[in-house]
């Protein structure tokens, strides 16, 4: 049969000139100018006939690659529960029933009755090719629901309520939110984030349940394009903060619950560099700040005079403890830490007494669970390693101890006495050590010869832990090692391990996983050509940059929605989330120098004439985060200078956003396709 032939993109160059240098850009027409409505015919015409080529490509594996979706669905208990949270008067909960996509949501009386479904997905979805919630709060009173949907993956929601007594659905539709929303101490009255045209979270909002939203107050305006906007409530449900921040940056109001926000208080005033959050408890709040240290400490304030001159510190920073957030109870609080690279819980009761709770790994990811209740004894915690299935505990802080709730049910069978995870420490080329993380079947090798696939993001301070992925088994059950780098850019090792990965320290995440990786080869974990990687948005741009880099290492990659024109993205200022990503990047519009070095090593723009291993790059239409183009133009550049005959292949998703589809089963098929794709270039599996 012969091979599909793939599109080619014609060539109309567009010229600019910054700093005095000028570049050509020959596939700027892909992106339409009418974003992020697209209806450029000729645009669209080329997305469906890349598509058309990848179904092309991928039909002489569609039978693999249906029984690898059969393989890992079985891995999913299809009728699935979450475990119940108390709340009130009621354990509020989630299931899946066999075969659908979605959640229901439901809750039970504590003192007995009938379960009451308040939100079936499902039935939300229904006509429609995508489907979200977004935020989701339950009134104080416990007699309304409000949450945010979206129907297209673009992340602009509508928020809706519902009577959870009547199962009425009120008739008041609030338009261009995000997911954050709370309620007021009054059960008749929301707060809400809008975003503007260019998607930017500008405004919080008060809506009266059934008041006419044109009426709804502005309780707060942004006016600093580069900054964002979030609402939350205190845990003590006694305050609401409004947080505006980018990443570096965050200044936060708070007021009373009781309130309508006519009466905001300023916390600490927004100063560049400066990054804080807080809770409140015991008549305090108690505030993350990095005012000090890099690695943040913990201060306390009175909740009447909150302001940076009434600040107690109450656990220093240190250059090993690093801390990653706060919860307070009625009695104690619950620290996220990592100390080492590896996640600590710390709980520390208001007289300063205190302990960490004991994990049964080494190696492990563990994060505090929703525990809605303030005043507990018990703390739920989420935790799960490369090989230990996710796992809910609650721990009892009076007794020490953990209680499993739930362990992840792997229906078609997992023991992990098979498996094996271990944490090793790599050199980087300037000698600093960079962790990673494997995962494995017993009995493997080091002689050189495993297959290897090495993922990794290292960007905005998000560290990748080393959790639980059912999908990864379908290639350790065929002897492929599973790694993590944790590059610099992500927070493993505390805040500094960000900062050294930014800015004009970007090139470190890149040459950290390209250390690793040789240095699995030089320890025989892999050889050349058995390495797949894979990166997603800003670790797609990673992915990107490496093969530009060192192509010579890799046999595939899977580029997911990538961040790869990140020089031309960087000089629109047009675009929703160009000024708030400057601090990330850098301004390459107003700073010679920061354009110079995007320049150095923007994926795009550093494609060139030589041997580039296999891709599946991926994209989706409503992408707001890595608009559309960037996946399009990365293809149609790299087939066009690239000098081997490996394939390059490109899926938009024409219905999805940035994290694709959005059932639990069709996020499955694109993962097998995927895998099949990499699984063919290892020769791994037969045509048909």
């Amino acid at each position: 049969m012969k091979p599909p032939k793939p599109p080619i993109a014609p060539v109309k160059s567009k010229t600019t000139s910054h700093h005095g240098i000028t570049l050509e850009d020959p596939y700027a027409w892909l992106y339409d100018k009418n974003y992020p409505d697209i209806k450029d015919a000729g645009v669209l015409a080329y997305l469906r006939a890349e598509n058309a080529y990848t179904e092309a490509v991928m039909a002489p594996y569609k039978d693999f690659s249906e029984a690898l979706f059969q393989e890992m669905k079985g891995r999913i208990a299809e009728a699935d529960e979450g475990v119940p949270a108390r709340d009130g008067p009621y354990f509020y909960n989630w299931r899946y029933a066999e075969g659908t996509q979605y959640k229901v949501w439901f809750r039970t009386p504590i003192e007995g009755g009938e379960e009451e479904v308040i939100l079936d997905e499902n039935e939300r979805a229904k006509g429609h090719e995508f489907y979200r919630v977004g935020g989701m709060a339950v009134s104080p009173d416990h007699k309304r629901l409000a949450w945010s949907e979206d129907l297209s993956g673009g992340e602009r929601y509508t928020l809706r309520v519902k009577n959870l007594g009547t199962g009425e659905i009120f008739s008041e539709k609030i338009e261009d939110t995000i997911s954050s929303l709370v309620w007021g101490t009054a059960s008749d009255t929301l707060f809400y984030t809008v975003v503007d045209e260019n998607w930017r979270p500008h405004e919080i909002r008060r809506h009266i349940i059934g008041a006419p939203v044109t009426e709804d107050a502005v309780i707060y305006a942004e006016t600093d394009p580069g900054f964002f906007l979030g609402v939350y409530k205190t845990h003590s449900r006694k305050f609401i903060a409004i947080n505006a921040g980018n990443q570096v940056t965050s200044e936060i109001y708070v007021f009373p619950a009781t309130g309508n926000g006519d009466d905001l208080t300023l916390v600490s005033k927004r100063r560049e560099g400066h990054l804080y959050d807080l809770d409140h408890g015991g008549g305090n709040f108690y505030i993350r700040s990095n005012d000090k240290h890099v690695n943040f400490r913990l201060v306390r304030a009175p909740d009447t005079t909150p302001g940076p001159e009434n600040w107690e510190e109450i656990i220093p920073a240190s250059n090993q403890d690093y801390l990653r957030g706060i919860t307070a109870f009625k009695d104690f609080l619950a620290l996220q830490q990592r100390v080492k690279g590896v996640d600590q819980i710390r709980i520390r009761n208001y007289d300063g007494e205190e302990h960490f709770i004991r994990f049964p790994e080494q190696v492990y990811a563990a994060s505090l669970g929703q525990t809605p209740e303030f005043d507990t004894k018990e703390v739920r915690i989420n935790y799960e390693s490369m090989i230990t299935p996710h796992t809910v505990f609650d721990y009892d802080v009076t007794s020490r101890e953990l209680i499993t709730r739930k362990v992840q049910e792997i229906p078609s069978g997992y023991d992990k006495s098979q498996y094996q995870t271990v944490r090793l420490m790599a050199p980087a080329r300037d000698g600093v050590m960079v962790p990673v993380t494997l995962a494995y079947k017993k009995g493997v090798e080091r002689n050189g010869k495993n297959p290897l696939h090495l993922y990794a993001y290292g960007a905005y301070g998000f560290g990748m832990p080393p959790g639980f992925t059912s999908t990864a088994l379908s290639l350790i059950d065929r002897g492929f090692i599973y790694a993590i780098a944790h590059v610099r850019g992500g927070d493993e090792l505390g805040y500094q391990w960000y900062l050294d990965g930014k800015l004009e320290k970007r090139p470190n995440s890149f040459n950290d996983f390209v250390d690793v990786a040789r240095f699995l080869v030089a320890e025989k974990y892999t050889a050349e050509k058995l390495i797949s990687i894979e990166g997603r948005s800003a670790g797609g741009e990673l992915v990107g940059a490496v093969l530009n880099q060192a192509p010579e290492l890799w046999r595939a990659a899977l580029v997911g929605v990538p961040f790869v024109d990140v020089l031309n993205t960087m000089l629109n200022d047009q675009l929703p989330l160009t000024p708030p990503e400057w601090p990330e990047w850098g301004n390459p519009i107003t700073d010679k120098a920061a354009f110079e070095l995007i320049r150095s090593y923007s994926p795009y723009d550093n494609i060139k004439a030589q041997d580039y291993p296999a891709q599946y790059v991926s994209g989706g239409l409503n992408d707001p985060r890595v608009t559309y183009w960037e996946p399009a133009k990365w293809t149609a550049k790299m087939r066009s200078l690239k000098t081997d005959n490996n394939l390059v292949v490109l899926k938009i998703n024409m219905g999805a956003g940035h994290a694709g589809k959005s059932g639990r089963f069709t996020r499955l098929e694109e993962r097998a396709e995927e895998y099949a794709f990499l699984l063919a270039q290892f020769g791994l599996i037969e045509d048909n």
